[in-house]
């Protein structure tokens, strides 16, 4: 396929998730689970043959969800509930729910979709050597869970090969964000944002097929010298895509990102340590630089400044997810340390059920226009 044919189609997944769900689902004769953001062993749900789905909420009127759920809710949890009384996941078989946050603590118990939930624990002091096997446990309720469910059997063997499919799809997509970041003009913030959520609503067997075409023909185009500025993006996700639409009229690319539905989902890799439900709770252990996972020397913040120089970024945006707590904690720490290091930064906040961005174009043009002094 032609790089444009191979990019509409990431955008046409993008665009319409519960479609590509549905005949991924048939193409591969599997049955799809739900996990819900931001975290989940996918390896386990993929070695069940099943294809996991990542539920990061979306653009939806909130009608019943605050039935359910306080107004200071962030908005991903408010829409995942409002998609829950609509049916939407009805097509799941079970959907996994980690307890990372406040709201996703009580979250499983007032699941609303009509597959069953799975509430699981990541420990948040991750120093501990009890923390390891407090995992590899909580993998194992999960396995036993939708081995019972599913009515299938989740072998040793069959999670071995799924941790080194995940292991690879993870390498691609470190190759494609660098690849990416020298061919802005091709891959728009848009475009690069869609190509990316495109992994949660396919096979990723699948996915890693179009997603290598896609590296390999990007790397015979020459790079693309953009005029633009160039941004690193940190936060939990940069939605609703209206934002986006507003860094590429005002001439922003995006470089690189720190977002947790994006890059934070596939820069550690799950090391071999035997047994597999071991190995794939190591991967927790070693998953650094995330707001999501206690970390008391913040290496989140010293991973921003690394990645604004790697991609020789102009500055950085923070979309701060409203009403996230373990966001909002980081953000004077972060807001000191590029002082400190002279890099420009701005902090928009991120609704999902936004309808207007006059004020976030505002600040983004006056972002832009500092930058140039």
């Amino acid at each position: 396929m032609e790089i444009n044919q191979i990019i509409n189609n990431f955008i046409q997944i993008a665009n319409s998730p519960d479609k590509a769900i549905k005949q991924s689902c048939e193409r591969n004769h599997k049955n799809a689970v739900g996990c819900v953001a931001p975290y989940a062993p996918e390896e386990i749900i993929y070695a069940a043959n099943c294809i996991p789905v990542g539920l990061w909420g979306g653009e939806v009127e909130l009608r019943k969800a605050r039935t359910y759920l306080p107004a200071f809710a962030c908005s991903i949890m408010q829409s995942v509930m409002e998609y829950e009384t609509k049916g939407t996941y009805d097509i799941l078989k079970a959907v996994l729910i980690p307890a990372m946050c406040d709201t996703l603590k009580c979250f499983g118990q007032k699941w609303k979709g009509a597959c069953p939930a799975i509430p699981f624990v990541y420990p948040q002091n991750r120093r501990v050597k009890s923390a390891e096997l407090f995992l590899e446990n909580e993998y194992k309720s999960i396995t036993k869970k939708l081995e019972d469910i599913l009515n299938v059997d989740i072998t040793e063997k069959a999670l071995k090969e799924s941790i080194i499919l995940y292991n690879d799809y993870r390498l691609a997509m470190r190759e494609f964000t660098e690849i990416a970041a020298v061919h802005t003009t091709t891959i728009s913030p848009t475009v690069r944002h869609q190509i990316i959520k495109a992994s949660y609503f396919i096979d990723k067997k699948e996915y890693l097929c179009y997603i290598r075409e896609l590296n390999e023909k990007l790397r015979l185009q020459p790079v693309e010298h953009s005029k633009n500025k160039r941004v690193v993006v940190s936060g939990i996700m940069l939605e609703p895509k209206g934002i986006l639409s507003h860094f590429e009229s005002l001439g922003i690319d995006v470089v690189g990102d720190d977002l947790a539905q994006e890059t934070r989902q596939f820069m550690t890799d799950v090391p071999f340590a035997g047994d597999a439900l071991k190995s794939l709770a190591r991967q927790w252990i070693n998953h650094n630089a995330c707001s999501l996972a206690f970390d008391p020397y913040k290496q989140r913040i010293q991973h921003l400044v690394d990645l604004v120089h790697h991609f020789k970024a102009d500055g950085v945006v923070l979309a701060l997810m409203k009403f996230c707590d373990p966001e909002e904690y980081d953000v004077p720490i972060i807001m000191s340390k590029m002082k400190e290091e002279n890099i420009p930064l701005l902090v928009i906040e991120i609704d999902q059920q936004a309808k207007a961005f006059e004020q976030i174009n505002t600040r983004l043009q006056g972002f832009v226009e500092s930058m140039d002094d």
